[in-house]
């Protein structure tokens, strides 16, 4: 009993820690966010109760709100296939027992955990519309660039292509998932006859399905969350046409001093978020479900 006991207040001794800052850094803030999102709050006065005024003016009365809300809609329809795609198939080649998979993999992942602002500062400076790497690469072959960044029909389009250099870390996780598949399977399937196409599609992505649907949902939920590489490539531009919903967040709170307001959006989001991840596993429950 002594022993145990001393197990306990080392458990709690050690969790401690921990515990302290989920609920000083990370608990009491949600909570206050959803007080302030019931107020009319500047960030220096007092906050004034409001009650639900900031969801009904973004709801029924921002223009801006629903800008932002389908721009970040478009971005995610268009970034997260295209990553997951990539992912899994650069995860399905670097499967393969060869010697040079390992620095393949760490090349692929090495923009995942680089700085994120100085990854997207060389991006634009490659797709500039004038004097770009990009542009400069295509008119050797007598093509016209665009204004990759200043069109407003090549902007987002522009913004997705950049996203898939962050695929890696989808990538090493499709891989985790398909290192645990055993070899004999693709024996037996070789046998029968299958090639790698049916092999990929009778084996390989029935049994890495759970891993799919997670990294369908972490990539949503990135997608929606979008900030940083808008802000720097595009700066929401040109016409709003990339201006996404994390970057209006950002603007309400601290360019405009709407913090109760920008709380508001940022709750919005929260709950578009959830709804879309638990349709998502609802729908797809069958799938992960393939295995059992």
């Amino acid at each position: 009993m002594r022993h145990k006991k001393n197990q306990a207040k080392y458990f709690y001794m050690f969790i401690m820690p921990w515990f302290l800052g989920f609920f000083l850094l990370t608990f009491m803030p949600l909570v206050y966010s959803i007080y302030l999102s019931l107020t009319q709050y500047n960030g220096i006065s007092m906050p004034k109760f409001i009650g639900l005024r900031n969801y009904i003016d973004l709801l029924f009365y921002d223009d801006l709100f629903r800008k932002s809300l389908f721009n970040s809609f478009h971005y995610a329809v268009l970034a997260v296939p295209t990553s997951l795609i990539l992912a899994l198939f650069m995860a399905f080649l670097l499967s393969k027992e060869i010697k040079i998979s390992n620095i393949f993999q760490i090349i692929f992942y090495f923009p995942s955990i680089a700085a994120g602002a100085a990854v997207f500062a060389v991006i634009k400076y490659l797709l500039r519309g004038e004097g770009g790497l990009i542009n400069y690469v295509l008119s050797i072959f007598h093509i016209e660039g665009p204004f990759w960044l200043t069109d407003s029909k090549w902007a987002m389009t522009s913004l997705v292509i950049a996203n898939l250099i962050f695929c890696g870390q989808q990538m090493l996780i499709f891989l985790a998932g398909i290192k645990q598949i055993p070899v004999s399977y693709y024996e037996a399937a070789k046998i029968d006859g299958a090639g790698n196409i049916k092999c990929f599609f009778k084996i390989t992505f029935p049994l890495i399905s759970n891993v799919f649907v997670f990294n369908l949902v972490m990539g949503i939920i990135g997608a929606f969350q979008v900030f940083v590489q808008p802000l720097i490539m595009t700066e929401g531009g040109p016409f709003k046409k990339t201006y996404m919903y994390g970057m209006y967040i950002y603007d309400s709170g601290f360019s405009h001093g709407r913090f109760g307001y920008a709380a508001a959006l940022a709750w919005i989001m929260y709950i578009i978020i959830l709804f879309i991840s638990l349709v998502i596993l609802r729908s797809l429950k069958k799938l992960m479900n393939y295995t059992e």
